[in-house]
């Protein structure tokens, strides 16, 4: 073994809530460390999902290589499995080429399925089942799943169609969701960057960045979404921004309604980000 393969693969890890800056900060490390950086926010993989999501402009890059964003149409349900195989490809090619891999988002389980080695589920997808599910409330799901597998119910995010139609789907076939092991990665040094704000500090970030994405023209993206071909069911499953934009262009609540319910699912949005990284606070 040559001292090159010895010596661990840095990787540096920018998490924590929703409008603290990450993708900021992830450039600012990159510009002097010589590092390229790797999404891990489950939405910004579509395409064309980009006010709603807070999508990195490519002006903010600022020359920055980016890589697991804009890689598949909104219509597909792309699976963490898929991300984990897709998004370490890039991170041993960005090594291969001596820069530093920078991974910057909010979603937990896409960072875990890197900074871990986790094997997911191979139970292949249920057309016939999914169709049933879709037709079910949130609520419905939760209990669906609940009755199934209660174990994986008090893990999951709740508010999550997709999440929870995938594990009963999972449930379904095996009888419950196998807890799935996050073994370390070996020959990896792993630096975590954990990012926050007080609270009012934070709602008042998430209100700011509402307003800022609306005057932007977030309510006329969803709009132009739709109209080449992405349903509002789609666009509910998609969540928070895009979920109360479906409602409210389907005339379901105003938009002082959909604002209120974008800022108030947002900062619920956080405080479960906030449980979930607080294993890397410091």
């Amino acid at each position: 073994m040559t001292q090159q393969e010895k010596t661990p693969k840095k990787l540096i890890v920018i998490c924590g809530p929703t409008a603290t800056g990450k993708s900021d900060l992830a450039v600012d490390i990159a510009l002097k460390q010589n590092g390229e950086v790797v999404s891990t926010d489950s939405r910004q993989i579509y395409t064309g999902l980009d006010l709603g999501t807070g999508k990195i402009t490519p002006e903010e890059m600022s020359g920055v290589p980016h890589f697991m964003l804009n890689i598949v149409d909104p219509k597909y349900q792309y699976s963490v499995a898929e991300f984990q195989q897709q998004a370490l490809i890039h991170i041993e090619d960005i090594w291969s080429r001596g820069k530093l891999p920078i991974l910057a988002g909010g979603t937990g389980m896409y960072i875990d399925s890197l900074t871990h080695d986790i094997e997911f589920s191979t139970v292949k997808p249920n057309p016939e089942l999914r169709e049933t599910l879709r037709r079910f409330t949130v609520k419905e799901l939760q209990e669906t799943l609940n009755e199934l597998d209660s174990r994986r119910f008090e893990s999951i995010d709740t508010e999550n169609p997709v999440r929870l139609i995938r594990s009963i789907e999972i449930a379904t076939e095996l009888g419950h969701v196998p807890e799935l092991k996050r073994l370390p990665r070996i020959g990896w040094d792993i630096e975590y960057i954990h990012l926050d704000h007080e609270n009012e500090i934070l709602k008042e970030r998430i209100a700011e960045r509402l307003d800022k994405r609306l005057e932007a023209g977030m309510l006329e993206e969803a709009i132009n979404l739709h109209e080449q071909g992405l349903s509002y069911h789609r666009m509910e499953e998609l969540g928070l921004e895009y979920r109360f934009q479906a409602q409210h262009l389907q005339g379901k609540i105003t938009y002082e309604e959909m604002k209120d319910l974008i800022r108030r699912e947002s900062w619920k949005y956080a405080k479960r980000q906030r449980t979930w990284f607080k294993k890397y606070a410091k």
